[in-house]
């Protein structure tokens, strides 16, 4: 598999985990449910760097921000005060799990899109 179909790969497995983990954010309280559209406009931008511009140098700096998105969420959650009790909840396994996902998937997104951008440097 080519290094930069991976790269597609692991930034779409970021965007669907993000999204699904500030679903459950909403859910539970800890995000508000806005009627704002950004939160869709970003979503849109991610998708769309990821999935239109993936070869080119834009595309790597937009994949480059999905991993640094996915690996922040761990850091963000598990220095909060309502981490362990929502640990211990219902669900809290899916959130747990989907925090140490987005913490591992987010890293290799992360160095994939550096050497990528690195590789179109070359060029």
């Amino acid at each position: 598999m080519k290094p930069n179909a991976v790269l597609v790969v692991t930034s779409l497995l970021s965007i669907l985990l993000l999204t699904l983990h500030v679903t459950d954010d909403i859910v539970r309280g800890i995000s508000k449910a806005e009627s704002s559209n950004i939160a869709l406009l970003v979503l849109t931008v991610l998708l769309y760097g990821t999935l239109v511009l993936a070869e080119r140098r834009s595309g790597h700096v937009i994949m480059l921000l999905v991993g640094l998105f996915a690996a922040a969420m761990p850091v963000m959650h598990m220095r909060g005060v309502h981490y362990p009790e929502i640990a211990k909840s219902t669900g809290g396994f899916f959130f747990v799990w989907t925090l140490w996902a987005l913490g591992g998937l987010g890293g290799v997104t992360i160095m994939l899109a550096a050497r990528g951008l690195w590789n179109l440097r070359r060029r």
